[in-house]
């Protein structure tokens, strides 16, 4: 049985590093199906053709190195680059929100989830009914992504410009989550995952 409109549709959204991929387990552990927007993202630039085909055109064939997405290559671009930046968001985004839109349509679940970076960039909070925040102190932050992508402080920081800032993003939620390693993040999940059930 599909509950189709019924069914809430919940974002999961934070900055790098700030532990929404973390957060986005523990509700699939309740049995809550997660979409990842950004994987799915990656995953469209190497296998769908049209998006391929642009992303080629714009940035070049050095995009793609023995058919797989230069992923090294381009952040180092786009990241560094707000134009080039904002070229390739308005790419990817439009063809991961239909992916997302259709995926939604085929849960049955009381409400599925979607977790993205740029839920509030990409124009993507109006087709949510509820958005989870993950935030988490900058400094830890920075050293969870030094540590997990092999990154230099300067190249994290880059990346965190990129994004509206915790102080804007937290008034966007609908629900927060802090996720500072002294608070535990399994009994803020479940008390908000009772909150959207009671809903």
């Amino acid at each position: 049985m599909n509950f189709g409109f019924f069914m809430l549709k919940i974002g999961i959204t934070g900055g790098i590093g700030s532990g929404k991929t973390t957060v986005a387990s523990i509700f699939k552990v309740l049995g809550i199906p997660v979409f990842d927007a950004d994987t799915v993202a990656k995953e469209l630039m190497e296998k769908n053709l049209v998006l391929r085909e642009e992303l080629i055109s714009h940035f070049g064939p050095l995009v793609f190195e023995s058919g797989k997405l230069n992923r090294k290559w381009l952040a180092s671009l786009v990241f560094n680059n707000p134009y080039e930046l904002n070229i390739l968001n308005a790419m990817v985004h439009p063809v991961t929100l239909k992916v997302a839109s259709d995926w939604f349509g085929m849960q049955d679940a009381a409400y599925a989830i979607k977790e993205a970076a740029l839920i509030f960039e990409a124009g993507a909070g109006a087709d949510l009914d509820y958005v989870i925040g993950v935030f988490a102190p900058e400094h830890i932050r920075i050293q969870r992504v030094m540590q997990r992508d092999g990154l230099s402080r300067n190249d994290v920081l880059a990346r965190m410009n990129r994004q509206i800032s915790d102080s804007i993003k937290i008034k966007l939620c609908d629900f927060v989550i802090i996720n500072n390693d002294l608070v535990l993040l399994t009994q803020q999940v479940l008390d908000i995952h009772n909150k959207i059930l009671s809903i």
